[in-house]
């Protein structure tokens, strides 16, 4: 084993973050290959909270080299200040620790006001988005009308680039009542990005290459999860990158055939932020509980996540969509004290029973979940050091979700911190 990609395989937030962070233990690589400051990933150290948008959750290991692929786009205001934070920390941040494509795409200015416009334009129709810029970035990327962050250390190509494109956006955002934005401030403060963020930058498919030739431990960390992603998740309301693991290739330019496993990540139930439709969520005090208990407020934005029971007919479409062979539970302490749980095993659309999600959110929306309901357990599990000490109803939630799936589980998380995890197979080791 040497090539790991995590996703996540319901709407993000399944704690990621904390599954690379304990597997960064054994790899050499942690890579970063999609999305960007939108994506918030949690890790608690030593009863400290750390939240990353776009350096990877693996720069806390000394012996790791973390990497933001190609397929990132960049707020570098956003990252200079990430960098900034873990060298007050103490941390070495230099540039043979944290690598940053040079082919990644960057935000800019523009983006963010033509995001933020947009979605106070939609009024009834809003997508949720965290209004960071994200998806006009990928679309002046796809228009070819991007930056890369190379761009940003050729002063008088970036000039003239960006004279022509502010005009540009600047009839838009008059267009939709907001300020212009001022040529000269953009201009001088992203040259000193540039100057900031040049010594990191480099051709991260070269160095991932090679460290693939010298069977170096890669792992790659995914940001959202499978039903945010562009053209496999909810649509309209996803993200603007693919977000499946075959995006780990292009996103930072590793070819498909040396990817060795790719493992899901299951929250221990659902969670969603934002719009969108959710089978399973939670209308009653049950999803109070979780949200308080789980701290399930967005990394980002703040805003309270969305609750509900575990389904299984999104996780084991994700496991089709990412070629997973691993999993790892995360949250399942939250569930400690109730009563009963839920598991959904499939869906009733128009009197049918039916095992998959439909492409349409019309159709999603007239989902009725068909639940398995399991007892709960009382016991606080959070300092659990092994499996056997599990609760047996514990145990059978479990079992019953990787009967269900056909698949592992070699990690599971039973609380914040890093030490609250039980390693049933390591898969650097597998």
């Amino acid at each position: 084993m040497s090539t790991l990609v995590i996703v996540g395989t319901q709407w993000g937030d399944e704690g990621k973050g904390k599954i690379v962070d304990v597997l960064t233990k054994k790899a050499d690589y942690v890579v970063r290959f999609q999305g960007g400051a939108n994506a918030g990933h949690t890790l608690v150290i030593n009863q400290k909270k750390y939240i990353f948008h776009l350096i990877p959750s693996g720069i806390f290991w000394p012996q790791t080299v973390c990497i933001i692929g190609n397929g990132v786009v960049v707020d570098p205001e956003v990252l200079i200040e990430e960098i900034e934070k873990l060298k007050n920390e103490g941390l070495n941040i230099n540039p043979d620790k944290l690598m940053i494509s040079e082919r990644a795409h960057v935000i800019m200015p523009y983006h963010k006001a033509l995001d933020l416009a947009r979605e106070k334009k939609a009024k009834h129709h809003k997508l949720g988005t965290t209004c960071r810029g994200i998806g006009p970035c990928y679309e002046d990327k796809a228009a070819r009308k991007g930056f890369r962050l190379i761009d940003l250390i050729y002063p008088n190509f970036f000039k003239e680039k960006l004279k022509s494109i502010i005009e540009e956006k600047n009839v838009i955002l008059k267009y939709l009542g907001e300020k212009p934005i001022e040529f000269k401030e953009v201009y001088e403060r992203y040259i000193k990005y540039g100057e900031y963020l040049k010594p990191y930058l480099t051709d991260v498919s070269q160095i991932l290459w090679g460290a693939k030739k010298e069977n170096k431990n890669i792992l790659f960390e995914g940001a959202q999860g499978t039903f945010l992603d562009l053209d496999h998740g909810t649509y309209p309301y996803v993200t603007s990158s693919n977000t499946l693991a075959g995006n780990a290739c292009c996103g930072t330019g590793l070819g498909p055939l040396d990817v060795d496993l790719v493992m899901g990540i299951i929250k221990a139930y659902t969670t969603r932020v934002g719009s969108g439709p959710f089978p399973t969520e939670i209308k009653n005090h049950i999803e109070e509980y979780l949200r308080t208990k789980g701290n399930e407020y967005g990394s980002t934005t703040g805003r309270p996540r969305r609750c509900g029971w575990l389904d299984l007919i999104l996780v084991k479409t994700a496991i089709r969509l990412n070629s997973i062979k691993a999993l790892a539970l995360t949250k399942l302490d939250v569930l400690s004290g109730l009563e009963k749980v839920k598991i959904c095993i499939g869906y009733e659309y128009k009197g049918k029973k039916i095992d998959y999600l439909p492409s349409s959110v019309l159709e999603i929306n007239n989902l009725k979940p068909i639940y398995q309901e399991l007892p709960g357990w009382k016991k606080d599990i959070k300092n659990i050091k092994n499996f056997e000490e599990l609760p047996n109803e514990t145990k059978l939630y479990i079992k019953t979700i990787e009967e269900y799936l056909g698949i592992p589980f070699y990690l599971i998380s039973i609380g914040p911190e890093r030490e609250n995890c039980l390693i049933l197979k390591n898969p650097f080791e597998s």
